[in-house]
């Protein structure tokens, strides 16, 4: 890996999808970014989510869509899930809707890293890049019956036994839930090739799998799991942040004896070959919504840290951290 230290790593995060609209239909006739000056708010929008309902892209694409609205700097966003293949399926769909200027994909570092792992031809090079929103720390969970009370129990039995110590993730090879166990046995003397990682189709179906005892732990994003540990039906054991996540009642990794943070990212794209003019109008709805009251509202609630940076910008933070994700995932061995 070029310029980053694996012990303290910020990358920051096939069939037709379930249609969800959580923010209303697509509006007949609008138009999101079509020729000449935007008047009133943005109609004819839709935001793919490349993977299930509850993960964490859905719960981001949702929450900017109600922002939005409630702001009424657009009208009746469509959002909806089309899974598949860590994120790609949905990143060849938007690849295939060139020049079309209504349509945005939610993203993040899973989909980053799912590119090399399921050797996609689409690949984000190839999107218009348009703004990245936030960063989140990943949490190591447990279900609440587990016998690992501490982040001490879990790795003295991973040590022990890792293949019979299934990790669980909503991120195929080279995304933030795969990459962070596989830095974290680095770390505390497991081979990560040794690492049994079992890979879910976003954080519904991972908590799912907790929940089932399918896995006897998982690395997901923090806000996937807030409810159900507040509900007390899992149990986080660490965050992987520099600073304890306000809300959670888990120790850093650090705070643990654990030389690791690592923090995941989200962002937005849109298809390739739109023009200039329609990717700005893209940045100047998110902008206004990132600027809202209601968006920093968002922030706290979800736990999400602001990491917002728009067009040329997040073209060349996409383009080093798929360097860095190819990097890490050689220098684990992984590739």
């Amino acid at each position: 890996m070029r310029n980053a230290s694996l012990r303290k790593l910020t990358v920051g995060t096939v069939a037709a999808g379930l249609l969800l609209t959580g923010c209303g239909t697509t509006a007949e006739g609008g138009s999101a970014s079509g020729g000449g000056t935007q008047e009133g708010p943005v109609t004819g929008l839709r935001v793919l989510v490349p993977n299930s309902p509850g993960s964490g892209y859905d719960t981001t694409a949702r929450a900017l869509a109600q922002v939005a609205e409630e702001e009424e700097l657009a009208e009746r966003i469509e959002v909806f899930n089309l899974e598949g293949a860590g994120g790609t399926v949905g990143l060849q769909r938007l690849v295939n809707e060139t020049g079309n200027a209504d349509m945005l994909m939610q993203m993040g570092l899973g989909v980053v890293g799912a590119q090399y792992s399921n050797q996609s031809e689409a690949t984000l090079e190839q999107t218009t890049p348009i703004a990245r929103l936030i960063e989140e720390a990943e949490a190591i969970v447990v279900p609440a019956d587990s016998p690992f009370q501490t982040i001490d129990d879990l790795v003295a039995a991973w040590k022990a036994d890792p293949g019979n110590t299934p990790v669980g993730g909503a991120s195929n090879p080279g995304g933030p839930d795969h990459l962070t166990p596989m830095l974290l046995a680095q770390e505390v003397g497991v081979t990560p090739t040794s690492v049994n990682y079992v890979a879910y189709d976003g954080g519904g179906e991972l908590l799912a799998g907790i929940l089932g005892g399918d896995v006897a732990f998982a690395a997901t994003g923090i806000g996937e799991v807030t409810e159900p540990a507040a509900s007390g039906d899992v149990r986080i054991l660490a965050v992987t942040s520099e600073e304890p996540v306000e809300g959670v009642d888990a120790p850093t990794l650090t705070e643990s004896g654990v030389d690791l943070t690592f923090t995941n990212w989200r962002g937005i794209v849109a298809a390739p070959d739109i023009t200039p003019e329609e990717a700005q109008r893209h940045i100047d709805l998110i902008t206004q919504v990132h600027d809202s009251e209601a968006w920093q509202q968002e922030l706290e609630d979800q736990g999400w840290t602001d990491s917002f940076v728009t067009g040329d910008e997040f073209g060349s933070f996409l383009d080093e951290e798929s360097q860095r994700v190819q990097g890490v995932l050689s220098e684990l061995g992984l590739t």
